[in-house]
Formats: structure tokens, C-alpha cells, sequence
């Protein structure tokens, strides 16, 4: 293959890709990319940041390795050069580095012996061999080193390090990890699946989905194989369950998941269950089967704090190898604070807007986006986004605020956030006054009355508040 056939093979795996892809995915991520040249079998292409590359390798992996083996052949490799520039996008010189693909660590167990009786359907089971290799279905970007601890989750995350530690021989079996949609229930569930390989090699791992593991079921029990089912199962070390609570309403489900929860559990072998509910809220589970997920451990993950968000962000940004302005990782932690998928969501979208279209990401062009992205954004507003905008009009650290500090400024500007914070958010007093300097509910109550009481005879201080409410609004 010649040096000049870069263009043709490209222009080939173009025509490939395009109908495969939706529209506007081709057009956004697959025609800015420029070939670069082809060496023994080594396809390089030029992409223009490292966001754009890993968006890449995370969403269409598979298409362009199966379009690269039918244009190169098994051999086929494909190497990047990313265009990086400081300062983002200034007019500082750009220069490339090399990136392979494919070169994500695999995580695997090793073979396992399995007793074969006769022809075996089960779907993670290759028929007629007595050596099977078991996809642990884990992604090794959901390690504890990409997980970010705070208050919000500190208890889930010591507990699940302990697991991995020590699988099988904790007091925390099963570990049940619940909270709402987004949280980090299923990278926390998969880290402890990663650092059990990592520390325990032999062991056999397996993370699934409630909905996967009851559709293996039925296709057994339609086959024929519940047997095989059930000893597959039986023979894992860690077994992760995702969505635990699927289970509800599917009575020959759960009667199959009790036998092998009984099995792996007196066995010494590790259970990790993941939940939108704790146990004692979960609805249309046999009480048998809730009773077992109590055994152990239930830890919940909350929504991230605000500083806990900020560390997000910056990691992810850090990842993604560019440069942002505290400003505006500021602005995107305090107006979206529900969970941790919509805030990296939000960065990704901040991110494809500013690359594409070439332009410096500023606070002006994340408030444009962040607003598109949040509905009824004055419904939105959160204490911690008060609590900062006010400590950053006078001039003062935040930490102040929630200190015990008698001093009047300090104390006025508490009020002040106390006022903001009954009139625009949803929270009750009790929440407004824990979060702002640990007051009770009658501290707020206080506090609004005097603000109101300073509004109608302060003329310096209506000044204050108005200006506030303008630095307030989305």
C-alpha cells in the first residue's frame, strides 16, 4: 500500500461511516478530520482537540474499528494527531501529539472450569468448551481513580474500597449502593469490580444489568437451560447487580436471583447491588429477598455539593487535556447541581460548541449554552450558587458566611443569602438555615424579616438587593 493511498482509504471509510451514522453526527464529528498518511497498514488521521478524539474512541469505537478492518484488513491500526493549542484557541501555535487507538487496558478473568452436560445456550457461554473466558463487562473508565469523593457519597465510596480490598470477607455483603438517576451508582459499582482485578486477578468478576440478567433468564428458561443458568452464576467470585429494583413485579426473577444471592452469599462470595431506593422504600420485591439486601451494607449517593461539583468539572476538564477559566467552571457548577451525567453533560456540550465552531470558551458563550440546556432555570437557582454570588459581591470569603463570627457585615450578608434563598429556591427553612452558617429555621425567619425591614428604610441597603437580584438571574 503506497504513502498516497491515505486519501482513497479515507475517502472510502468515509463513505462507509456515513451510512452508518446518523446525519449530523457524520457532519459533526467525521468531516472535520483530515487524513494524514498510511504506513504499513497505520491509518493517521488529524482530529482537532483531545476532547474530539476521546468523544471518538467513546461513541463510535466500534464502527471505525469494523470500517478500518474492511478497508486495511485484521492488521489495520489507527493513530491520531491532535491539534492542541494553549489558552484556548489564541493565536499561540498549534502542535500535534500522537494518540494509537485501541490501546485502552482490557479488563479480563481467566478461564474457568464449567461442567458440560450437553450443548449449552447460556449467553455468556461459548458452546462445547470446558475453558471459559468471562467478559467481566466493566469499563475501566469507571475506576476510583476518576471517581470524585465528597459528603455526597464519602460513606458508598470507603465502603466499596473496602469490598475491593477484601471481596467476600467484609461486613458490607451485600453492598447496596442507592440514590437517584446520575449519582455514580454504576461507576462506583463497576470501581470496585476494576479493583478487585487489579488486586485479585483469579477472581471472577461480573457486572450486568437487572433488565440483561432477567433477559438471560428468560431466553434459559425458553431454551431450556435454567440449570446451566443458575451454575454459571454460581461460580462467580463478585457478582454486580445494576438496577436492582427491575426486579420488581417479576416474581420468576427474583425466585431465580434468591437461589443464586443464597448460593454466593453463603459461599463467601461478593454481592454488589445497585438501587434507586434503600430496601425499606423499594416496592413489588418478595420481603424474602429485601430482608438479604439488608444483610449487609445500604449506602446512599446524594447530589454533589458545590465543591464537590467544582472537583468534577476540573477533573473532567483535566482529562480532556484543555484549559478553562475558574469562572466558568463556577458557572456551570452552581446553576446545575442534579446530578453528576447532567453536569458532565453540560461540559461536553460547552466543549463540542467551543471546538467546532472555533471560538474561546467564555463566560458569555457558557451562558448561552448552560441556559439552552436548563429549563426553567430561576426554578434551579441553588443555595450554594447564592451563598457565592453574595460573598462575591461584598467582597468576602465564603467561608466567612458559615463561620460563627458575630461581625455585622458578615452577618448581614448571611441574611441576605437567607432571603435569596426562601424567595428562590424550593428548600425549606430548616435546609436554608443548615446550609447557611448551621442556623435553625427560626434564624431564617429572623434574618428574611430583617432584610425586608432594611429594604423599605435603607435606601444604600435597597441598592444592595437590587443589585443582587440582577447578578441572581440565569
Amino acid at each position: 500500500m503506497q504513502n498516497t493511498d491515505h486519501e482513497k482509504i479515507w475517502g472510502n471509510f468515509l463513505h462507509v461511516i456515513k451510512d452508518n451514522v446518523p446525519a449530523i453526527s457524520y457532519r459533526t464529528w467525521f468531516e472535520p478530520i483530515l487524513p494524514i498518511k498510511l504506513e504499513n497498514s497505520v491509518l493517521t488521521i488529524q482530529v482537532p482537540s483531545p476532547f474530539f478524539y476521546e468523544y471518538l474512541e467513546e461513541k463510535f469505537i466500534d464502527i471505525i474499528r469494523k470500517t478500518l478492518f474492511k478497508e486495511l484488513g485484521k492488521d489495520a491500526k489507527l493513530e491520531y494527531n491532535v491539534v492542541m493549542e494553549n489558552n484556548n484557541f489564541t493565536n499561540n501555535k498549534p502542535y500535534t501529539v500522537k494518540l494509537p487507538t485501541y490501546d485502552k487496558r482490557e479488563i479480563k478473568n481467566k478461564p474457568v472450569n464449567f461442567p458440560i452436560e450437553q450443548t449449552i445456550k447460556n449467553p455468556f457461554i461459548i458452546p462445547g468448551i470446558q475453558k471459559l473466558n468471562i467478559d467481566p463487562q466493566l469499563n475501566q473508565n469507571y475506576s476510583f481513580n476518576n471517581f470524585i469523593e465528597g459528603d455526597c457519597n464519602r460513606l458508598a465510596r470507603s465502603a466499596g474500597y473496602a469490598v475491593s480490598g477484601n471481596p467476600g470477607g467484609t461486613a458490607f455483603n451485600p453492598l447496596l449502593l442507592y440514590g437517584n438517576s446520575g449519582l455514580g451508582k454504576t461507576h462506583l459499582a463497576q470501581a470496585i469490580g476494576i479493583e478487585v482485578k487489579e488486586k485479585f486477578a483469579e477472581k471472577t468478576v461480573l457486572y450486568v444489568t437487572a433488565n440483561k440478567f432477567q433477559t438471560q433468564f428468560v431466553e434459559a428458561t425458553i431454551s431450556n437451560n435454567t440449570n446451566d443458568f443458575i451454575r454459571f452464576y454460581q461460580m462467580l467470585d463478585v457478582l454486580i447487580i445494576d438496577d436492582v429494583h427491575e426486579f420488581a413485579g417479576k416474581s420468576k426473577t427474583q425466585e431465580m436471583f434468591f437461589q443464586i444471592f443464597n448460593h454466593l452469599h453463603q459461599s463467601g462470595k461478593q454481592l454488589i447491588l445497585t438501587s434507586d431506593k434503600p430496601p425499606v422504600e423499594l416496592q413489588g420485591l418478595e420481603q424474602r429477598l429485601l430482608s438479604r439486601f439488608k444483610w449487609g451494607l445500604s449506602a446512599d449517593l446524594t447530589e454533589p455539593d458545590y465543591e464537590t461539583r467544582i472537583a468534577i468539572l476540573k477533573q473532567k476538564i483535566y482529562l480532556d487535556g484543555i484549559e478553562i477559566q475558574d469562572d466558568v467552571i463556577e458557572y456551570i457548577a452552581s446553576h446545575i447541581s442534579s446530578n453528576v451525567r447532567e453536569l458532565e453533560g453540560a461540559l461536553v456540550s460547552l466543549l463540542a460548541q467551543s471546538t467546532l465552531n472555533r471560538k474561546e470558551i467564555t463566560l458569555d458563550l457558557t451562558k448561552r449554552i448552560i441556559n439552552k440546556l436548563v429549563k426553567n432555570s430561576k426554578r434551579e437557582i441553588t443555595i450554594d450558587f447564592i451563598e457565592k454570588t453574595v460573598c462575591d459581591y461584598f467582597n468576602m470569603p465564603i467561608n466567612l458566611m458559615n463561620s460563627k463570627t458575630r461581625k455585622r457585615e458578615i452577618v448581614q450578608a448571611r441574611q441576605i443569602a437567607m432571603y435569596f434563598a426562601k424567595s428562590l429556591t424550593k428548600q425549606s427553612l430548616a435546609t436554608i438555615g443548615a446550609k447557611i452558617g448551621g442556623k435553625d429555621h427560626a434564624t431564617v425567619l429572623h434574618a428574611c424579616k430583617t432584610v425586608n425591614n432594611l429594604i423599605d428604610t435603607d435606601k444604600r441597603f435597597q441598592v444592595y438587593i437590587s443589585e443582587l437580584e440582577k447578578k441572581l438571574e440565569f
